[in-house]
């Protein structure tokens, strides 16, 4: 397991927070960002942090091959998979040919996404950006 992946696990839970279940929410009842909706047989009130960990690493770090990425792509691809879908995030890369370029590509899929909360997805990413690809 990279170092990468301890960054990207915690930027994603500062993101995905705890336990919610918002009737608005599309992913329905979540928790660490693990929705009902995408685990339909899993306790999700009961998960535990390194359940989800675990999911996090084995269905999107894994699935996109973050550990052949080169710092901070990884951490990009892997942020991008859990917030749009592993295949959005391979083609978006596919598309990229840097690390800004990767994260324009990613604000730009954000206008596909009809009647979603945009201020939210785009604070995320700006902050993806200033963390790992742009520090202050």
């Amino acid at each position: 397991m990279k170092e990468s992946l301890d960054k990207g696990l915690d930027f994603v839970l500062k993101w995905e927070g705890g336990y919610v279940n918002d009737p608005n929410d599309k992913g329905g009842e979540t928790k660490y960002g693990i929705s009902k909706r995408a685990y339909p047989n899993l306790d999700i009130k009961g998960l535990t942090l390194d359940e989800a960990k675990t999911i996090y690493r084995r269905d999107y770090w894994d699935v996109c091959k973050c550990d052949n990425l080169p710092y901070p792509m990884d951490i990009l691809v892997f942020d991008t998979s859990v917030n749009m879908g592993v295949s959005r995030a391979s083609h978006i890369l596919s598309e990229s040919i840097n690390s800004v370029d990767f994260i324009m590509n990613r604000i730009k899929r954000y206008v596909d996404f009809k009647g979603q909360v945009m201020e939210g997805w785009l604070n995320r990413v700006f902050d993806l950006y200033r963390t790992f690809v742009r520090p202050i």
